[in-house]
């Protein structure tokens, strides 16, 4: 057996499913609001079958709806090495300290630090140089570019969209600059998107605000750890990947006067969720608590976190939550099936593959009341 794969008593088993190639959705629809909605009651177990646009009529005005405004950077780097002409692929991950970046890479052989790495722009012109400078305990790359234009200009200029390995095998289409992008994208940091708020258009949040349901914005870079698989046979073993996290003052209030009304907190996707239970379980040590058994209240919140959210978790502060259909065997899917439950998500994924619903990123959606 391979020593990556998990064993077959292994706690990640039951979040295992089959899931047909042609249900994997390869381009979003023409109309982001066209796309297919399962409503799930969690207290009634019942599922129906809706769209997009219907979501509206499941808010109310004493609802909080909280986005992430996260926007993707065009982190996929292409390139060749400079001395040898090798071929070399890098992602963007972060700004490390000043003028370095950090990246995942890979080429043939092991980069020395002092070499050079020449990229090639979206349209296969040769452009800057990155040179190494190191590397992280985690085997990622420290490079410096040898440009002093702006870094956030440089990776628009030379970058590519990074979208998932299962949409076209990771190729971008010229399209995807726009698809894969929220319509209230603002923050650049995100290595990808966050999904479920790919079905918004402006005149859908302009139905929301008219119906007096408020939104408020929070920020979580999505980062590249999102799409590692889980390899640990127990989920406690698991090293969850951090991203950073910005919730500000003004969105606590917000969250705690809609929560006196008796409102809910309606997150929009995943992201947004493990950012609100990320806030609403800091430690006094600054530290996260992962159970969620605490009686701490939401607070402002900067900086990363790694909460893995998984049985038995109790949620904190996210009511309801709209998210796509995600990965088997994935920290997502494992986040989606603590928060509906078990049995009315394995009924749910089996439903949406009988129904043919598009899956993950440019898929359908549901939303787990």
């Amino acid at each position: 057996m391979n020593k990556n794969m998990p064993c077959p008593d292994s706690e990640l088993t039951p979040y295992d499913y089959e899931l047909p190639i042609e249900c994997i959705a390869q381009e979003p629809l023409p109309d982001r609001t066209a796309a297919r909605l399962m409503i799930l009651d969690r207290k009634s177990g019942s599922i129906q079958h809706k769209h997009i646009r219907d979501f509206p009529d499941y808010l109310t005005p004493n609802d909080l709806m909280i986005i992430n405004d996260t926007r993707v950077i065009p982190a996929r780097l292409i390139g060749f090495r400079s001395k040898t002409g090798g071929h070399w692929e890098g992602l963007f991950l972060r700004f490390y300290g000043k003028d370095l970046w950090e990246l995942m890479s890979k080429t043939r052989g092991k980069l020395q630090n002092g070499e050079r790495i020449s990229l090639i722009d979206p349209s296969g012109n040769k452009g800057e140089e990155l040179e190494i400078a190191g590397r992280t305990e985690n085997q990622t790359i420290l490079v410096k570019p040898i440009s002093t234009a702006d870094p956030l200009d440089l990776l628009d200029r030379l970058g590519r969209v990074p979208i998932p390995p299962y949409i076209r095998s990771g190729i971008m289409n010229p399209s995807d600059k726009e698809n894969y992008q929220t319509v209230y994208a603002a923050e650049p940091g995100a290595v990808a998107a966050p999904t479920a708020g790919l079905h918004f258009t402006k005149p859908l949040l302009e139905k929301i605000r008219q119906k007096g349901t408020r939104i408020a914005s929070i920020t979580l870079h999505v980062g590249a750890g999102t799409f590692r698989p889980i390899t640990a046979n127990r989920l406690e073993d698991h090293q969850m990947h951090a991203e950073y996290a910005h919730i500000t003052a003004d969105v606590v209030r917000q969250i705690e006067e809609t929560k006196n009304r008796g409102g809910r907190i309606v997150a929009i996707g995943t992201t947004s969720v493990r950012a609100l239970e990320s806030a609403s379980n800091l430690m006094p040590d600054g530290s996260i608590d992962s159970t969620g058994n605490n009686e701490f209240q939401i607070q402002a919140f900067t900086g990363e976190t790694n909460l893995f959210i998984r049985p038995p978790y109790r949620f904190k502060t996210t009511d309801a939550m709209l998210t796509n259909f995600h990965l088997p065997k994935s920290t997502l899917l494992i986040l989606v099936r603590t928060f509906g439950g078990d049995d009315l998500l394995k009924r749910a994924y089996q439903e949406a593959i009988q129904e043919k619903y598009r899956f993950y990123s440019y898929g359908d959606a549901m939303l787990i009341l």
